[in-house]
């Protein structure tokens, strides 16, 4: 029986992947600081301490950058949404989900994109990775949203889209960063504050006990 040698990889290709992997998590943290527009590709040379042409070498532009941190995001995501249990209710699934995204978006590492920009969702839609990834979170939270609105967690007469593109929307919520500056809550207070806000909305039908949902 002949089994498969394990690929052997360089001491080159290494630092090559360990250079690429800085360059995506400072990609990452400035896109979460300052947003796509006011990111340059001069700031991220210079913050990974290699020249512009170096960079290039990597990436192609300024939209592959955004789309590279956009994918080690969305990954991060795959991976935590398949770890969650299938024995849950979906509404605590859902409710899981969004909580970890607002707990990225605080620890400040959640690229914050543009809604439209021709040239970066160009290089996004091009991006299979990145596609195809979020094909797979859409179609999980999607069937959690169904099954919530079938046992009536979630209002049964909003289109399922609607309440989706609601919680995709939590990823650049400014609420957070308002909150955050403000200093009168904690992180994990916002954390519920927002939460109770998306999933109870503003009206007083039920009261909010110690912060929780």
């Amino acid at each position: 029986m002949n089994t498969a040698t394990p690929t052997k990889v360089s001491f080159k290709q290494r630092m090559l992947q360990v250079r690429e992997d800085t360059i995506v998590q400072t990609v990452n943290r400035l896109l979460a600081e300052k947003g796509f527009d006011a990111m340059t590709v001069d700031e991220v040379a210079a913050q990974v301490g290699i020249a512009k042409a170096s960079l290039y070498k990597h990436f192609l532009s300024k939209e592959d950058l955004a789309a590279a941190a956009m994918v080690r995001v969305m990954r991060q995501a795959q991976h935590f949404i398949s770890a969650l249990p299938t024995s849950a209710a979906p509404i605590d699934n859902l409710k899981a989900v969004v909580r970890w995204v607002l707990q990225v978006k605080l620890a400040g590492d959640m690229p914050t994109l543009p809604s439209q920009n021709s040239s970066l969702r160009a290089a996004l839609i091009n991006n299979r990775d990145y596609m195809d990834g979020l094909m797979e979170i859409s179609d999980r939270l999607g069937a959690w949203i169904e099954a919530a609105q079938a046992d009536a967690s979630l209002n049964p007469e909003l289109p399922a889209i609607a309440i989706l593109y609601t919680f995709f929307a939590r990823a650049c919520d400014s609420v957070v960063e308002f909150l955050q500056m403000g200093g009168l809550f904690s992180d994990e207070q916002i954390v519920e504050l927002v939460l109770t806000t998306c999933f109870s909305g503003l009206s007083a039908r039920q009261p909010i006990v110690d912060g929780k949902v």
